[in-house]
């Protein structure tokens, strides 16, 4: 008998009860985290604004099942008391054939997830055979 354990993880879907998944059943097809530091100055200030928590960190995830189902997700973790923002969950379950590129730029947009996250995550989707 083997004591393997299989990871799972609950995600948060925007209008919709979350969903618990297997990792092995819904492998990461794309993604794109970040981080954005408002306050400017050198990089011995931002390294000293990363390890007090003082970055907004956004994190877009594409998972796909075999069967061809999808979900699009994002995560928006707030350096709240530094940027007066506040955290947020969201994404959707995609069916077969759907235009994920496009769940991306919505996921993202409700998110207020940077642009360039965004386009990032969609231009690390796996390329298509034309």
């Amino acid at each position: 008998m083997s004591n393997i354990e299989v990871k799972t993880r609950i995600i948060t879907l925007t209008d919709r009860a979350p969903v618990k998944i297997s990792d092995e059943d819904w492998p990461i097809i794309a993604s794109r985290r970040d981080d954005s530091w408002t306050h400017g100055g050198s990089g011995g200030e931002y390294e000293q604004a990363l390890s007090q928590g003082q970055l907004d960190r956004y994190s877009l995830f594409v998972r796909q099942h075999a069967d061809g189902r999808t979900l699009v997700y994002g995560i928006f973790d707030a350096a709240c008391a530094w940027t007066g923002s506040e955290d947020w969950r969201g994404g959707e379950l995609l069916d077969a054939n759907a235009d994920i590129a496009a769940a991306i730029r919505r996921v993202g947009t409700s998110g207020h997830i940077p642009d360039r996250v965004i386009r990032d995550c969609i231009a690390d989707l796996p390329p298509q055979s034309i």
